[in-house]
């Protein structure tokens, strides 16, 4: 049986002598898209650092695939097979968008694939353009797109609604339904929009204070609950 794509177990993460997550523990399967869900502060860009290896845990530990990461650098990370976008998605506004992509791709191959274009069709129309010039949803798939090729069993996003109108939200959510069908890849979200959540996700995670304080498979979460939740 092969291992879980990422398991978090009894992490505690800290700024200076403040405790920003203490003792969380999740799972992730095999192509399942997971939420992580909570207002600003709550621990869930936190979280996602920490994943990535931007931020050291001070006890617990992180596998990818059955390979403890806890102690790697990031660029080992992407190595074992996570992938992150991170908060206001950090493209190099000068390159174009074809540069951009190409920094996420091994050292040996600087060709973009053609199906990263398929999965964005706009931005393939914009290759040569620069980053910058792009709108916040095609820069946005710029930096999912970047963060595809190399070719991750795990996808880290974090906020990745943010700044974006309601009609590209709802497309967002559709495109990462497809890349998972089509690439077998784990998608770990953190989100605030909780329509982006239940559209995009199977599961999903609330924090509060740097915790797990519920949990639930989407078919099975009461929204009205979720949203009192989020309030806290």
């Amino acid at each position: 049986m092969s291992a879980e794509p990422l398991q978090v177990d009894s992490i505690r993460v800290c700024y200076g002598e403040s405790e920003a997550i203490g003792n969380l523990s999740f799972r992730v399967q095999q192509g399942e898209i997971l939420a992580v869900m909570g207002l600003n502060g709550m621990g869930k860009t936190t979280l996602m650092k920490a994943l990535i290896g931007l931020l050291s845990v001070r006890a617990g530990s992180i596998k990818v695939t059955g390979r403890d990461v806890t102690r790697a650098k990031p660029f080992e990370r992407v190595g074992a097979g996570l992938a992150y976008v991170p908060q206001g998605r950090l493209l190099f506004p000068t390159l174009t968008v074809d540069e951009n992509i190409q920094t996420g791709l091994p050292r040996s191959n600087r060709e973009v694939p053609a199906q990263l274009y398929e999965f964005f069709p706009a931005i393939g129309k914009m290759r040569n353009r620069r980053a910058g010039n792009l709108s916040g949803g095609q820069q946005q798939q710029v930096a999912i797109a970047r963060a595809l090729a190399s070719n991750p069993r795990v996808l880290l996003l974090d906020e990745p609604t943010e700044g974006l109108q309601p009609s590209i939200i709802k497309e967002l959510a559709v495109e990462l339904r497809r890349i998972r069908d089509e690439r077998g890849v784990t998608v770990v979200v953190s989100e605030q929009v909780l329509s982006f959540a239940l559209a995009a996700a199977d599961r999903v995670l609330v924090m509060a204070r740097g915790a797990i304080i519920h949990e639930g498979a989407r078919g099975e979460l009461d929204e009205t609950e979720l949203g009192q939740l989020l309030a806290l």
